[in-house]
């Protein structure tokens, strides 16, 4: 993680994205995960370019098994971005950064 990206725990879930302000990226991704690795450092430029308009959250799906359960994920990368407490859109899969950004944008 960066300072541009929060680790996000089961624990942390409620707090830090449900009833976080704003719009947050939800990324469910895991360490050896090849396009998880693949999508993140334009996670990172959407987190700093975005600052302040949207949180991008991490969650690591080996550490954190409750949170992708509890949200049907079944595979990663599985971006949810999530308002006011409920998921407005899903995408899985690793996408361009310019589609990811585009993407986030329309939400925003």
């Amino acid at each position: 993680m960066s300072e541009h990206t929060l680790a996000v725990s089961d624990s942390s879930f409620e707090a830090d994205v449900l009833k976080a302000s704003g719009l947050v990226l939800v990324d469910f991704w895991a360490e050896w995960c090849g396009p998880c690795k693949m999508i993140g450092p334009a996670l990172e430029e959407i987190g700093r370019d975005l600052k302040g308009k949207v949180t991008v959250a991490k969650v690591n799906i080996d550490e954190n098994p409750v949170t992708p359960n509890t949200y049907g994920v079944r595979s990663i990368p599985t971006l949810m971005l999530v308002r006011d407490g409920k998921v407005v859109d899903t995408k899985v899969g690793a996408l361009p950064k310019s589609q990811l950004r585009a993407w986030v944008e329309s939400a925003a």
